[in-house]
């Protein structure tokens, strides 16, 4: 099969490149899923588990990528749940070879069925992003109705899901990110949006939750904006500041079923809407790699042909 693989940690983007490799092989409670589109992150070739598996021990060459939208091909032992032809979407395990390729092995836990309908283009921007927004805002964050929730980063793959997801929710939502997100994040919901270039984040007020991917000085910031009982919730560092009677946190995103079914109806009846922010094939995926010129939402590897691609920009998939 046809994968991007890289074999030398120190090479960086220029050790990617689309090479053949085996087929891989269904282990107990595993399916093989034939990959229609995927996704990925760009700080992923920093990961330990891209080099390493859980033991410690070189993995390379190694498939990047853990995003997956397709079908299942085959099922491994002890395998329930699932069916073989059976449209799926989830995330893949760390450790493993990963989604830019043709073919990959996902314990089926991690997977979850696809509504008809919904392109594997538009569902491949869903399983890292949504779950990461999901937990971090109800799991982590309690956010419940009537609560006020500030999210950073509106306009990406993340914060786009967290803004819809609150809203949904009956939170309050103030959005940031540039100038440039301002219509983004207000046309996903977002009640308020402040220009983290322009603006004081100050003025955001008080808030019960802050949904954090940036880190930094404005994550320090933010902390004195919770209320008493409130929480900050980041994916970007481990915080060092505490806010006066609450909480603060760091997570990193896990696979779940459950929440990826309720994503799946979500995306069927148009209440979540990613933003796809481009849409390249396997042989452009290294290329996609690199630090390019920003836009909302998250690039998406198209593996097997699923109809017309969407547009860059595009957000909603077919119901």
């Amino acid at each position: 099969m046809r994968a991007i693989t890289v074999r030398d940690r120190d090479a960086g983007l220029s050790g990617l490149s689309l090479t053949e490799e085996p087929y891989p092989h269904a282990a107990e409670n595993d399916v093989v899923v034939r990959v229609h589109a995927a996704g990925f992150t760009p700080g992923e070739l920093d990961w330990p588990g891209t080099w390493t598996d859980r033991a410690g021990r070189d993995r390379t060459p190694s498939v990047p990528g853990h995003d997956v939208s397709g079908e299942v091909a085959e099922l491994g032992y002890g395998t329930t749940g699932l069916t073989v032809g059976q449209r799926v979407f989830g995330l893949t395990d760390w450790a493993r070879n990963g989604t830019l390729a043709e073919y990959v092995a996902v314990e089926a836990r991690n997977l979850a069925p696809l509504p008809a309908g919904v392109e594997h283009t538009v569902a491949a921007a869903v399983p890292i992003s949504g779950l990461t927004a999901w937990q971090g805002l109800f799991d982590h964050g309690h956010l419940a109705s009537g609560r006020t929730v500030l999210i950073h980063g509106a306009a990406g793959g993340v914060g786009s899901l967290a803004v819809q997801l609150a809203c949904e929710a009956g939170a309050y939502v103030i959005a940031t990110g540039r100038a440039a997100d301002r219509d983004t994040a207000r046309d996903l919901g977002a009640h308020a949006f402040l220009d983290l270039q322009a603006d004081r984040l100050e003025d955001a007020g008080g808030v019960d939750v802050v949904f954090d991917v940036i880190g930094g000085d404005i994550l320090d910031r933010s902390t004195a904006l919770v209320r008493p009982g409130g929480t900050v919730v980041t994916i970007a560092v481990p915080p060092t500041v505490r806010p006066a009677d609450g909480r603060a946190m760091f997570f990193v995103v896990e696979p779940d079923r459950v929440q990826l079914a309720a994503l799946a109806r979500r995306l069927k009846d148009g209440r979540l809407r990613p933003i796809v922010a481009a849409v390249r094939t396997l042989d452009e995926a290294p290329a996609a790699f690199a630090p390019g010129r920003r836009a909302p939402g998250k690039t998406i590897i198209q593996v097997a042909e699923d109809g017309q691609r969407p547009s860059p920009g595009q957000t909603i998939a077919k119901s």
